[in-house]
């Protein structure tokens, strides 16, 4: 490790190098109509006659060059809101790329985009992108460089491709932008083109690859005086229609086949003052939402999925904690914790039902309503407030005539509030979050498993280190507690975020008294921001009490870790490359015992040749470290030596078909390996079709997987415990499709489709021999035996000797799921929408630990499944 240290220490003298510094860029007026303005991407309108603002450079493919193509762009505005009309000058119009797609997805084509920072703070604003076939993105700007694409406004806008080229106008209401009332105001804003057949982006006020920020370079934009922006206030009900047909099962009177619903809810929002907006839902359906992907998890942590959700992916970016003033955060054998996870109010209910019987258990926890305050306080301060409220839910239990109800959820309250003050035009900031969950458990067993109350606190801020912002320090830290029954306690601290029960630690211990547990974390950064040298360190510590699991999400505590990363990367075309970046980096772990638990040198590697082609390289090494996961709560076990490697190829995506391939190669001592081979196609037969296909295939030999615990006195080398193990081949086989057909901008449908192959095959099982070890004692082999019957293994581990027999179930398994969505989306007037939605979910579990691609691809597509067709109507009503 030393070794490594002093190679990337010698980058240290090239990290202050002169860079590139870009041009002041020239300042725009807007102008007042005093005339409507139609936007149908004519510009015949007299206020388009003047001479606009031109002169844009390019960032692709030569920085600083101008742009190969004229661009010319006029603003105007009115009392309803700002237009933006734009020239997009070709000598080949027919070259102009034309892809229509649905909104918010950033097809390979022709873009202009208006980008506006309305508070004028340098660091936050809006963006708003069209195309020459009529498809637009649109979401906001934090922290400089961010975006977030998620939001969806409610404005105007066309484009026309004619004989010089093509044209694009917007209308852009005030109600839809966040400033704060003036007599006259100075905003930020900026242009920008692509031209796709060219690869080429150019932009009215440059910014040079060399150097950082995006908000923050915008040009300067005046003129607009004397308006009266009007209050927002939005109405937006809804009625849903659901049909569930399924397999029925015979006796099950909760399994008919057949079901039907219907549902009733509102959205609303409002602007509390011109730069706060209130949102609210009361009783929401997400329907219409891609289902998740289908995944194996043998390990002990939670499988993390991604936010869908309208309401809550809209306006995220504002509860984002911990990565304020710098734009990349590398985090090398570490994950930064989610203080707030949107996905925990309304999840799958957390009881269990104990009772025989017939079971109908809620697949969702209810909403019963949720709201939001996101914006600006003053000048600089940022704030957002969530607070949620879900239904105390029961699964309905039949057994021999009687009918019972058993809670599964108790009544739940979240809220999270987050803060943030930029100082000094963002060159420094503090900030804070804070989440809360309040629980109403009526049944004593739901008490002994849940807390009923989950709170954190974390503060988090940046400062830059010199005045033009090359280096900036950001971090965090925060704390959490949990409180509850005894019962839970215990259960917190034995679950896989604590093992609390660990035999050979002394700095923690199950405490089966206690009611509460208090954790702490926190991470610091320095990061290089721009220039060809990169250059970036962070140390960070998890307490092993530390759990937000309850309102976020995180991996598990109890862990001291360190990395740095050094590296070069050019921007400019050679003689191979268009650009290349390649870095070295190397991190380290500790328990807060002092053990070693992780240690890692990497090597990695990516570039775009010059036919834009591009390519990835990872190499990695991590020696002998020292585990207690492995055992799940038992003592240390050594995890021995690995080499990765990780390659990628992908292809030029101007292309009507574009490829990709990658793939890994895992190798450890003691026969263990693992590879993976993955794949994308994108096919374009039309303007307005696309299919995804995303095959993928992995491999995965381990000789310590873990099955279960037996506790036996007579086994003293690993304190009165065999910790039972196995080899494991796991195999997966997976196709991710996705079919995009938009007929126009505003009705599109898209389907979602994942077959999925998950197969584990058990075998040679065996015991730890001594902690710290990798030694096993195999069952079968000297005086130990093991038999199988019926699917269930019986060992003697000792023959003759005094040591009990013990049983556990074959782990084999051979999952084969199929899940799909199909929605057709319809926006038939501005921000009103309906939806038609077909899912299905399929499984099939027939030959556990025997994998046949053939048989199981016919067992799957022959399994019954679940259909359930949806009809979802909202109307968006404004006053």
């Amino acid at each position: 490790m030393k070794k490594l240290i002093a190679i990337l220490l010698l980058f240290a003298p090239l990290l202050i190098s002169a860079e590139t510094k870009s041009q002041e860029p020239r300042p725009v007026t807007a102008v007042r109509s005093l005339s409507p303005i139609k936007i149908d991407g004519i510009l015949e309108e007299p206020i388009w006659n003047s001479e606009g603002y031109a002169g844009f450079l390019q960032s692709e493919p030569e920085d600083g060059a101008p742009a190969t193509e004229k661009t010319i762009v006029w603003i105007a505005y009115d009392e309803s809101g700002i237009y933006v009309a734009a020239r997009m000058y070709d000598a080949q119009p027919e070259g102009i790329v034309s892809l229509l797609g649905r909104r918010d997805v950033e097809v390979d084509s022709d873009w202009f985009t208006f980008a506006v920072d309305p508070y004028f703070d340098r660091r936050s604003g809006f963006q708003f992108s069209i195309n020459p076939a009529g498809a637009i993105l649109d979401g906001t700007l934090f922290n400089d460089e961010f975006k977030d694409m998620t939001w969806d406004g409610v404005w105007e806008y066309a484009s026309r491709v004619d004989e010089e080229g093509w044209t694009a106008e917007m209308h852009i209401p005030y109600d839809q932008l966040r400033f704060k009332k003036q007599d006259s105001y100075t905003w930020g804003v900026n242009f920008f083109r692509t031209i796709k057949r060219k690869n080429e982006m150019s932009a009215f006020a440059w910014i040079p690859k060399e150097e950082s920020g995006y908000v923050s370079r915008f040009a300067t934009l005046t003129g607009i005086t004397q308006i009266q922006p009007r209050r927002l206030l939005e109405f937006l009900p809804y009625a849903m229609a659901k049909a569930h047909l399924s397999p029925s099962v015979p006796g099950d009177p909760f399994r008919t086949g057949t079901d039907f619903d219907g549902n009733l809810g509102f959205d609303m929002r409002s602007t509390l003052k011109t730069h706060l907006t209130l949102s609210m839902t009361v009783n929401p359906d997400f329907g219409q939402v891609e289902v998740d992907p289908a995944v194996i998890n043998i390990s002990d942590q939670e499988t993390y999925y991604a936010e869908k959700r309208p309401f809550f992916v809209e306006g995220a970016d504002i509860f984002r904690f911990g990565y304020g003033g710098a734009n990349a955060v590398r985090n090398l054998g570490w994950s930064d914790p989610r203080f707030f996870y949107s996905r925990r109010i309304g999840r799958s209910p957390q009881g269990y039902v104990l009772s025989p019987g017939y079971v109908d258990y809620p697949e969702w926890t209810t909403i019963l309503g949720a709201a939001k305050v996101t914006g600006k306080l003053a000048e600089g301060l940022n704030l957002g407030v969530l607070t949620g409220l879900t239904r105390r839910e029961f699964a309905a239990v039949e057994w021999e005539g009687d009918r019972s109800s058993h809670e599964v959820e108790p009544l739940s309250f979240y809220g999270v509030i987050r803060s943030q003050k930029e100082i000094k035009d963002g060159f420094q900031g503090l900030g804070f979050i804070a989440t809360g969950v309040l629980r109403d458990s009526q049944d004593p067993g739901l008490a002994a498993r849940l807390p009923h109350q989950a709170l954190t606190l974390g503060l988090d801020g940046w400062t830059f280190l010199d005045k033009d912002r090359t280096w900036v320090v950001t971090g965090w830290i925060g704390g959490t507690r949990i409180e509850g029954t005894r019962e839970a306690m215990t259960r917190v601290q034995l679950s896989s975020l604590h093992y609390y029960q660990r035999p050979d630690v002394d700095y923690v211990s199950l405490n089966p008294d206690a009611t509460s547990l208090n954790g702490w974390a926190g991470r610091i950064y320095l990061n290089k921001q721009k220039g060809r040298f990169v250059f970036n360190t962070a140390v960070g510590a998890m307490s092993p009490g530390f759990n937000a699991m309850d309102m976020g999400y995180h991996s598990r505590g109890d862990k001291i870790n360190a990395h740095l990363e050094a590296g070069y990367q050019s921007f400019h075309p050679d003689r191979v490359f268009r650009n290349w970046k390649m870095t070295l980096a190397t991190y380290r772990g500790y328990d807060f015992g002092g053990v070693r638990t992780d240690e890692y040198y990497i090597l990695n590697a990516n570039a775009q040749f010059l036919n834009y082609w591009g390519a990835s390289l990872y190499w990695s090494y991590d020696p002998n470290r020292t585990s207690h996961y492995f055992t799940r709560g038992g003592p240390y076990m050594l995890y021995p030596w690995g080499i990765m490697r990780r390659l990628s190829l992908s292809t030029d995506n101007r292309r009507r078909v574009v490829l990709g391939i990658g793939g890994h190669w895992r190798t450890h001592p003691y026969g263990a390996w693992n590879y993976s081979l993955v794949a994308s196609l994108q096919w374009k037969p039309t303007d307005n079709f696309r299919i995804s296909l995303g095959p993928g295939y992995s491999w995965r030999h381990s000789v310590g997987q873990y099955i279960r615990k037996v506790p036996d006195e007579t086994k003293p080398e690993t304190y009165g415990v065999r910790y039972v193990m196995s080899d494991v081949i796991q195999e997966t086989a997976s196709l991710e499709m996705r079919i995009d057909w938009t007929f126009t901008p505003r009705l599109s449908l898209q389907a979602y489709l994942q077959p999925f192959m998950g197969i584990g095959d058990f075998f040679k099982f065996k015991e730890l021999h001594a902690p710290r070890t990798f030694d096993f004692d195999v069952y079968g082999e000297g005086v130990s035996t093991i038999t199988q019957k019926d699917g269930i293994y019986t060992v003697d581990p000792d023959g003759p000797g005094p040591a009990p027999e013990f049983s556990f179930r074959d782990p084999n398994f051979n999952l084969k799921s199929l899940r799909g969505t199909v929605v057709l989306r319809w926006e038939y007037r501005p921000g009103s929408t309906a939806y038609l939605v077909w899912t299905q979910n399929r499984a099939d579990y027939a030959h556990p630990g025997d994998f046949d691609f053939g048989r199981d691809v016919s067992l799957l597509f022959r399994a019954k499944g679940d259909n359930i067709f949806l009809l979802k109507f909202n109307y968006r009503f404004t006053f």
